[in-house]
């Protein structure tokens, strides 16, 4: 669903996409790639693997953004908010594992 969701956001034409204040479409990028890997993670995607994919994706959408007749550019800086984004999500993954959990009794 995710990923469905990321095609959506990432390749809708520039006429489907709502107008938003200046910084909007960063903070989408940063959460939206967040999720594709704090959701990666969960799946039990090893890690490299899906870094290294997110890594890819986040240059390739904004290459196809480029070159597709969709009337919206590539922007690099949207690439690197797409990989710190990724990186946090790996990041809350990760820290969800050290937090300690409840233990069981019984009784």
């Amino acid at each position: 669903m995710i990923i469905g969701g990321s095609l959506i956001i990432l390749f809708t034409p520039e006429s489907g996409v709502p107008s938003a204040p200046a910084g909007t479409d960063k903070v989408v990028h940063l959460v939206l790639f967040a999720a594709l890997a704090w959701s990666g993670r969960l799946a039990r995607l090893p890690l490299l693997p899906l870094a290294a994919g997110l890594v890819a994706y986040a240059g390739l959408s904004e290459v196809l953004q480029a070159v597709l007749p969709l009337g919206r550019s590539g922007d690099v800086l949207d690439a690197l908010v797409d990989v710190l984004g990724a990186l946090l999500g790996l990041l809350v993954s990760a820290a969800g594992r050290w937090v300690p959990r409840g233990r069981r009794t019984t009784g």
